[in-house]
């Protein structure tokens, strides 16, 4: 049966409902949060602060750290607190997404940390975290180019769908499901993150690259406006 209808009623092409804010943790340089759906990050940022051991600082460039953790409560099934192998590669490759933008050679010898905590997830956690990292890394004042926006973009048998849910990546019926988390610089919309989770013909990736650009415009939007308000 071909998928028609996604199961909270969006159309293809919809995001989840999303709310961007900056400035939650007070201790932090600087701080935001992402709710997208039932999917709720907060990143908080600390620096640029002296680089320690001191033989590991560079004295051409900074070093951004990315630090990505799902509390243990964020999903219906606890899942074991601490780093886990999934946390480290994905503070990984949210380090890749952000470094394009992150003027690191403005701060030799520094090191700038950003934490990330999934509070609540329902798909897109990777997605939601680097949303809210670039936030808290421009309210923290960290010089950047520009910023970047991210979304996961689905593929559930015939059909190309924007934000996909956990229920709809744990589509098994017809051809099942694909998911692409992809990640957008603001400006020059070049792609700084491309993850591909199962199958999908190069003519529909086209398709999906394409989604994902119209959502990330909607989402810088959000970011850009949560950014301006915290400025009055």
């Amino acid at each position: 049966m071909a998928y028609t209808e996604r199961p909270d009623g969006r159309k293809m092409d919809e995001l989840r409902a999303v709310e961007a804010k900056v400035g939650v943790v007070p201790s932090a340089d600087g701080s935001a949060i992402f709710k997208q759906g039932d999917t709720i990050a907060i990143a908080a940022v600390h620096g640029p602060k002296i680089l320690h051991p001191k033989n590991q600082q560079n004295p051409e460039k900074g070093l951004l750290r990315v630090h990505y953790n799902m509390i243990s409560f964020s999903v219906t099934e606890r899942i074991r607190p601490g780093l886990s192998r999934r946390s480290q590669e994905i503070s990984k490759v949210t380090e890749w997404a952000l470094a394009p933008v992150v003027m690191l050679d403005e701060l030799p010898g520094t090191v700038v940390d950003v934490h990330i905590s999934i509070i609540q997830a329902n798909a897109g956690t990777r997605c939601a975290g680097i949303n809210a990292a670039a936030m808290a890394l421009a309210h923290a004042g960290i010089p950047m180019k520009e910023m970047v926006s991210s979304v996961a973009i689905g593929k559930i048998d015939d059909k190309i769908v924007t934000d996909i849910t956990k229920k709809e990546e744990d589509h098994e019926e017809g051809e099942g499901a694909t998911d692409i988390p992809l990640t957008f610089l603001s400006n020059s919309e070049k792609i700084s993150l491309i993850q591909l989770d199962g199958k999908i013909q190069i003519s529909r990736l086209k398709e999906a690259l394409e989604a994902g650009k119209k959502a990330a415009k909607e989402i810088y939007e959000l970011q850009k406006k949560a950014l301006k308000e915290a400025e009055q």
